[in-house]
Formats: structure tokens, sequence, C-alpha cells
């Protein structure tokens, strides 16, 4: 297949290195650092599984991409920018079935907007990081990803998925992706942001009582509210949660990527995520108030980071 993966930082790295090993990949970033890497030394992929460096062609100008056709073009952008690349690469995403795997509720709505195009949704259990220009670490890998259509029909997710299975991406294509959906997107917004507020050290949210506490308020909060909007769930949002407290999986450094972005100053999903849950519980009269605090804690450290990244950076000069 020819498929354009948007965003190769993290996820975005270890989802382009896999499939280009079976398929005719393209990538696109706007960290142009990141680019020229990746064109002199491949991508280094490292952390769990087998080293990688993968060779592909990519792109930081849409410009360039503009006469390019794809069968399928994967965004794996931070959730704010969806709209925003998908309308820089308007012409190069024309007659290609257009996925997101990101975060957060409000993508699969902004890919909509294109015209004709089949567009789907879905899900990744595996994480990755950015370390830096040409570098990423697989943080989770090996865990099962589904995908599903938001608008045409399943058929023609098949063969995307096939080249997923064929990259060593377990991958499932179903009907309704939407029970998965809602279960990551609990998962995530109630994680990722107490993630962040604890300092990217995970074992603070297994640890401590109280934030335990948090989180099981959190978990149950985000659960009303999708109820309250007719989803289900095909997984239980925490069940990997209750198995890492239970002893069953072992508790890993990774605090999800909310963490990872405080630690750097960069913008977080917390609009996408727990936002949503904030802003759908008020317009459904779904009492919040664990999430609504978390919030508005994380919209403030978010903030104090970019300050700080920003002093820093005018120190170092």
């Amino acid at each position: 297949m020819r498929i354009l993966v948007i965003g190769c930082g993290a996820i975005g790295g270890v989802v382009v290195a896999a499939l280009s090993s079976v398929a005719e990949v393209t990538g696109f970033d706007t960290n142009s650092a990141h680019v020229a890497a990746i064109r002199e030394n491949g991508l280094s992929v490292t952390g769990a599984g087998a080293p990688v460096t993968a060779r592909f062609a990519v792109a930081d100008d849409p410009a360039s991409l503009a006469k390019a056709r794809f069968e399928a073009a994967i965004f794996l952008v931070k959730s704010g920018a969806t709209g925003a690349a998908a309308a820089a690469l308007g012409p190069a995403l024309e007659g290609a079935a257009l996925l997101t795997l990101q975060n957060g509720m409000g993508n699969a709505e902004a890919l909509e907007r294109l015209p004709n195009a089949v567009i789907a949704r879905g899900v990744t259990m595996d994480a990755g990081r950015y370390l830096g220009p040409g570098r990423v670490e697989r943080l989770i890998h090996g865990q099962p990803t589904w995908i599903g259509p938001v608008r045409g029909p399943a058929e023609a997710l098949r063969p995307l998925g096939d080249s997923f299975r064929a990259a060593g991406l377990p991958t499932e294509v179903i009907d309704d992706p939407m029970g998965a959906v809602w279960a990551k997107f609990v998962f995530n917004a109630v994680m990722n942001p107490v993630g962040a507020l604890v300092l990217g050290v995970n074992a603070a949210r297994y640890e401590v009582a109280a934030v335990r506490d948090l989180i099981d308020e959190m978990a149950a909060e985000c659960t009303a509210v999708v109820h309250a909007l007719g989803g289900t769930f095909a997984f239980d949002p925490m069940g990997f949660v209750r198995k890492v407290r239970a002893g069953e999986v072992p508790l890993s450094r990774h605090a999800g990527s909310m963490a990872l972005d405080i630690a750097r100053g960069a913008p977080t999903e917390i609009e996408e995520l727990t936002g949503y849950v904030v802003r759908e519980g008020e317009r459904l009269g779904v009492p919040v108030p664990a999430c609504r605090t978390v919030y508005r804690l994380v919209k403030g450290l978010e903030l104090a980071a970019r300050v700080r990244a920003t002093e820093a950076a005018g120190g170092a000069s």
C-alpha cells in the first residue's frame, strides 16, 4: 500500500517505522529537525522490542506532497492540530482512506469536513516517546489496535488492517469502533492528566492511596458521561489499571503522553480528553467535580510548564 503517516513523533514514529517494512510509506511532520535527521540517518526506534532503523520518504512541507497520491493516510499528530494538518495536506489526501488513531474526541469530526473520503477511527494500546530528531522510543509494544469506519464501508479498511498486521502491529478491523474508542478515551481522560500532575512518576498513580481514590472518582464520572451520551465499552476502560494494582502486570515507567508534554513544555491534549468530559458533563447535567478540578489544574500546569521551558531556553542561549 501507499500510506501517508501524518505525525512521526512518539507513537507516530513507531507506526511509520513498522509500516515502512511492508508498505510504500511517506511520513509528514512539521518538526524540520526531525525530518532532516530521518532523511540523513533514518528513524531510530529503540525501547520495547528489537531496535530498528527505518528509512522512508519524509516531508515537512505540505506543498511537496501536493501531487502525491496515497491509498491511506493515518493521523497521529496532536489532537488540536488535526484540522490544520488535514487542510494543509488537502490535495495529497484525495482518494485516500483517512484514519485517526489519536487520543481524545473531535479528530474524526475534523476529518469528516473533507468531502467524499472514507473516514475511519480507532485506538492503539501501544505507546511511544519522542526522544529527539530522528529518534523515538517504544514504551509499550505488541498491544492490540482496533480500527473501523466512521464514513464508508469496513471493507475499504481491510487492506490497511492487513498492512498493520504484516508490520507486526496486531490489528482488528471492526464494523463499529466506538466501543473501543470510548474505552481508550476514558482510560486516557483519567490516567493522562493524573500522570502529568504527578510529574510523570508512574508509581505515584498506583502507590498513593489518595491518588488511587482520585483515579477511581474520575473514572466513575467519565463512565457516567459516556453512558449519558449513549456510548458503551468494548472492554473495561480501567482494566489495565486494575491489573497493575493487583500485581498481574508490572508497573512501567510510562505515565502517559501528557506527562511527557508537560516535561518539555509542549501543548497537551487536555481539551480533547478531560476537557471534553467536563464540557459534556455540564451540557448533560452529569456531575463531574473530580474531572473539573483535574482539568483546571492541568490547564495551570500547562502554562507553568510552557513558561519554564521558555525561561530555560532563554538561559541556555
